[in-house]
This record gives C-alpha cells, sequence and structure tokens, in this order.
C-alpha cells in the first residue's frame, strides 16, 4: 500500500503548533459575532474568487461576492459559470461534511471526487468528460516558451493511482500523520495524477477542503485556503514544481518541501482569522465566568468589546468616540446587555459610569 514520504521539519512542527493554537482559540472563543453567519458567507465568497482567479477568471470579488449570493451580473459567460459551479462545490462539501458528522462508518469515496469535478466543470466541458477521468494524455506547458512543465501520468495508469490513494486515505489514521498533513499529501496527490482533463485545481482543493471539514478542521469555515493560495501564486506552483522534480514516479516523491508550504499556507490563515476574535476572549476565566457558553455579540458590542479587551473599561464618552453615529441610549443598551450577559459590571450611577470586565485583565476574578 501506498505510504507518502517526508520529513517532519522544524518548520512543519511550527505550523502545525501555529495551526492547533488558533484553532484552539478559535473555537472555543467565549464571545464571538452574532453575524458569524454573514462572516461565512463573505468567506465562502473569497474562496470561490481566489479558486476561480488561480485559473485565469476575471471577475471581480463584488461580482463573484453577488453571484454566490444568487444575484445576476453582465459578464463573460464562462467566467459567470465558473464562479455558479465552485458555489455548488461549496455547499455540496458542507453537505457531506454533515453526513460524515452522522455516519461513523463515513469512508471518502470515488463518487465524491467525481461529484466535484462535475460540479466544477459544468456546463464548460462536454458530458463525457465531467465526472469522469481523461481518456487522453495532456500535458501543460509555459505560455511564454511553450515548454513542457507538467506531464502528468498516462489516462491508463490514472484509475490505478487513485484507487491506491483512496485505499492510503481510508486507512490511515490520525495518531499516524496529523489530518492536517494528510489533507497537504491529498492535495498534492490529485494535483500529480491530474485525474481530468480540466479543472483538476479547483477539484483537487475541493476535495481538500473535505478531508479537512471531515476530520475536524473545518474551523468554524471561516478561513479559505484558496485565498492564500491566490495572494502566493508564485509560492504555490513552485513548491509542486519542486516536489515534482524529487522523482519520476508520484509515489516515490519526497513531499517535505510541500508540507511545509501547505502547513504554513494553513497556519498564516488561521493566524489571521484569530487575530479576527481573539480580542472577543478577552480572557480564559471569562469562558469560565459564562459557564462554558459562548455569548453572541453584535457589530457595535463586538467593536465596544475590542476597546475594554484593551483597557479593561470604558465610559460613554468613549463609547460614543469608538461609534459616533448612534445615540446614546443605544450604547447604553448595547453596555446593559452586557453586563445582562454576565460581561461587564457598571461602576458608578451617574452619566460618568464606567463600565468593566467582570475579570480583571490579568484574569483574576
Amino acid at each position: 500500500m501506498y505510504f507518502p514520504k517526508f520529513e517532519i521539519t522544524n518548520k512543519i512542527l511550527i505550523n502545525i503548533g501555529t495551526i492547533e493554537a488558533c484553532k484552539e482559540v478559535i473555537e472555543n472563543a467565549p464571545l464571538i459575532p452574532a453575524y458569524e453567519k454573514k462572516f461565512k458567507d463573505e468567506v465562502a465568497a473569497r474562496t470561490v474568487y481566489h479558486a476561480t482567479q488561480l485559473e485565469g477568471n476575471e471577475l471581480t470579488l463584488a461580482e463573484t461576492q453577488k453571484l454566490v449570493e444568487g444575484g445576476k451580473i453582465v459578464g463573460a459567460e464562462r467566467d459567470i459559470q465558473e464562479v455558479i459551479n465552485y458555489r455548488n462545490v461549496l455547499r455540496y462539501l458542507e453537505e457531506v461534511a454533515r453526513q460524515a458528522q452522522q455516519d461513523q462508518t463515513f469512508v471518502f469515496k470515488e463518487s465524491h471526487l467525481t461529484k466535484i469535478h462535475s460540479q466544477v466543470v459544468e456546463k464548460i466541458v462536454s458530458k463525457n468528460e465531467a465526472g469522469h477521468y481523461r481518456q487522453k494524455e495532456v500535458v501543460l506547458k509555459d505560455s511564454l516558451s511553450g515548454l513542457v512543465v507538467f506531464h502528468p501520468p498516462p489516462a491508463l495508469e490514472v484509475p490505478y493511482y487513485l484507487d491506491e490513494f483512496l485505499n492510503w486515505l481510508n486507512k490511515v489514521k490520525n495518531e499516524e500523520i496529523h489530518p492536517v498533513l494528510v489533507a497537504g499529501i491529498s492535495l498534492y496527490l490529485l494535483y500529480s495524477i491530474h485525474p481530468f482533463v480540466e479543472g483538476n485545481g479547483r477539484t483537487a482543493r475541493g476535495f481538500t477542503s473535505l478531508i479537512l471539514f471531515v476530520k475536524g478542521y473545518d474551523v468554524r469555515r471561516l478561513f479559505s485556503l484558496e485565498e492564500y493560495f491566490d495572494a502566493h501564486p508564485e509560492d504555490y506552483y513552485q513548491a509542486l514544481k519542486n516536489t515534482d522534480q524529487t522523482h519520476s514516479q508520484i509515489f516515490q516523491r519526497d513531499l517535505t518541501s510541500w508540507l511545509e508550504f501547505f502547513t504554513l499556507a494553513l497556519a498564516s490563515e488561521l493566524s489571521r482569522l484569530k487575530e479576527t476574535i481573539k480580542d472577543l476572549s478577552v480572557d480564559g476565566k471569562l469562558k469560565q465566568l459564562l459557564g462554558g457558553k459562548q455569548v453572541q455579540l453584535s457589530e457595535r458590542q463586538v467593536r465596544l468589546m475590542d476597546y475594554i479587551a484593551e483597557t479593561g473599561q470604558i465610559k460613554m464618552t468613549e463609547a460614543k468616540e469608538i461609534i459616533p453615529m448612534v445615540s446614546e441610549d443605544t450604547l447604553l443598551r448595547d453596555l446593559h446587555d452586557l453586563i445582562k450577559k454576565g460581561i461587564l459590571k457598571k461602576k458608578g450611577t451617574t452619566k460618568k459610569a464606567t463600565y468593566v470586565l467582570r475579570i480583571k485583565k490579568e484574569g483574576s476574578l
């Protein structure tokens, strides 16, 4: 049976440590935005945008977001179809992930991969190619020099490679290889096998996201690996190319440098997400104070808590500077709601009252 070749380097260890630390903060933050669904929808739009941008799509982020939300735009027909298709892929991934949570016997199937591909290329390639392995040889050429830069295995070998890959994927245990590394290995293998005539990149990245979701690394689906790859395309393709050159046979290649890049990508995205919500956590004692519950905050309350997390308190004069476009009565209601939720307490009874955290900043109650 196939078993990947790689070394656990210091870079990989550091990146995995960062991923785990960020995951812990994000999933256990005592305070979360009430607009998390809106945030998640925005992340989905960015994921679709960057996934298709990597393949040359010319729609803007605003146009992509409108399509993801079900709206209509004027643009190139193929670009529009690519965005709609990848939006449907994300919905399919969520559906399969939900099924996996309810099915202890869940396994990754060939049909998951071919379904993702059929959605990626719907109305773009012929029906006998959508969701079906390629029946011909393909090569990728440098657009400037015309030289062949990537030569996938012959079409006849594709089913063999995928059978070996899926067999390994379904047998590997989390205690043997970290789930993030499993996802990274899978992305590289699918890229290298290149099972389809077109749409391999989006299909491989979509299947990789499914692996992360099923193995417990969806992290509320508030991050986008696609965004990191699109922001660092040269690093992305160079890491793939460097790994290709370690051996002529796919299953004999050294994946170490690729896994360093992949884990860095996920660590960077989760670090950015952690920064977005870490101030809402304030302190580990707060979750204890709230009885282990997560409390939802409005957008205004998030902004107020950003300030309070830094200073430990807030006065009405400061609240009005932070949010100048609403009345004092509205701000008072926001602050009093935080008191009711057990997050703040009020000192003083006049307009000069100070609202302080129910825990001290250093963590004592």
